[in-house]
């Protein structure tokens, strides 16, 4: 089920050395939400325990350290040598089901370790889920599927990016879809996949994630997270890993607090909730404010996307400024059932182990996936002026 440490999305790998270069002693809580509050058994908890004595023995490869080495250049060696001495640590993973057998997991650690954990659980999850609820894949159907996706991409130059190792069906299923884009999709950029990038030679994709932003927001104040959380990355990475991720906090907060320095800098925006084309409306005329050409820029488009919707976001975007889409769960959980619908964040931190932990809150651009409690969203939200 998890075979590698690579199995992962490569941002997890960049926020990791982020940490250790500027917050090495800071520590963290990332916990697990099911959206759609589905009841789990206890044989099911059997099985991810298992699952999760089985991630422990997962350790990165001479050859997989080599790999990342040459494909990652703004990832030093130290990193991947650091890496390969990591182990996951069963007793930091804490899991149980409450009273009405909602599923709780929670993993505190450093952050450089605890950023780790996030994207194998939430892939081992899925992937039990829909083994314990007798959900039985169809690879015909679903390569079927993928083709006409594929076909419409071909077709229309639609760039994108397959983002869907969090939620897969399976790693079987990831597996063959990514193998069946490397052989004849012409416009798939590259994987978020460490491992499947490195299987079938194709580019390791991702910049940074939500928790670099409410690790900011919690330390230092949600009115300068977006400037500040910006500012350190440019720190680590000098420009590399340029797609900055605008709705932490909003994205009409991120648009108020972005600089030109920053705009000019970064290679464009990932999108990931809200109304896409208001989105690029907006981006489009801050850019504009900022006296840059938008059509030198780039959204990456990745919330929840099919191809159809992908396909009316490009026309949209035509002419305009570009733009490219990570897709995931459309790619790699299109098997006829409803997929899982679950994420695991950060909710706490502190910036050593003498300080007090600090709550983390996301205010998103959709209505009802705000994350913290309401005590601490309201807080924020009262901070930015949005209510």
């Amino acid at each position: 089920m998890h075979y590698t440490i690579l199995d992962t999305d490569l941002y997890k790998f960049t926020t990791s050395y982020a940490y250790i270069k500027l917050f090495p002693y800071a520590l963290g809580t990332f916990s697990f939400k099911d959206r759609d509050l589905t009841v789990y058994t206890e044989q099911f908890i059997e099985e991810l325990q298992e699952a999760i004595k089985q991630l422990a023995q997962v350790a990165l490869t001479e050859e997989e350290l080599e790999y990342m080495t040459s494909h990652c250049r703004f990832l030093p060696r130290i990193y991947w040598e650091w890496l390969s001495s990591f182990r996951f640590q069963p007793d930091k993973i804490k899991i149980h089901l409450d009273e009405e057998h909602h599923l709780n997991i929670e993993v505190t650690d450093y952050l450089y370790k605890a950023t780790l954990y996030e994207v194998p659980l939430l892939s081992i999850v899925s992937e039990i889920r829909n083994h314990s609820l007798g959900y039985i894949a169809n690879m015909t159907d679903i390569i079927n599927k993928l083709s006409g996706k594929v076909e419409l991409s071909n077709i229309h130059q639609l760039s994108f990016s397959e983002f869907g190792t969090r939620r897969r069906f399976s790693f079987d299923v990831q597996d063959k879809v990514v193998e069946y884009l490397k052989k004849y999709s012409q416009y798939c950029t590259g994987t978020s996949n460490c491992y499947f990038a490195m299987k079938y030679d194709m580019k390791p994709m991702g910049t940074h994630p939500h928790e670099w932003f409410m690790f900011h927001g919690a330390q230092f104040g949600y009115k300068h997270a977006n400037y500040l959380a910006l500012e350190n990355w440019v720190k680590v990475y000098d420009g590399d890993l340029g797609t900055a991720l605008s709705d932490t906090y909003t994205s009409d907060a991120f648009l108020s607090n972005l600089s030109r320095k920053q705009a000019k800098l970064f290679d464009g925006v990932r999108c990931d909730s809200g109304n896409e084309f208001d989105f690029t409306d907006k981006l489009i005329t801050r850019y504009k404010e900022f006296g840059i050409d938008p059509t030198t820029k780039t959204i990456i488009f990745s919330n929840a996307l099919d191809f159809d919707k992908a396909l009316k976001i490009q026309q949209y975007c035509k002419g305009r400024i570009r733009c490219a889409f990570g897709i995931g769960t459309n790619l790699t959980n299109d098997a006829g059932f409803k997929p899982s619908n679950i994420v695991m964040k950060l909710s706490k931190c502190k910036m050593n182990a003498h300080q007090e932990w600090r709550e983390c809150v996301k205010l998103s651009d959709d209505l009802g996936k705000h994350m913290g409690s309401s005590k601490e969203v309201k807080a924020c939200l009262y901070e930015l002026q949005l209510e």
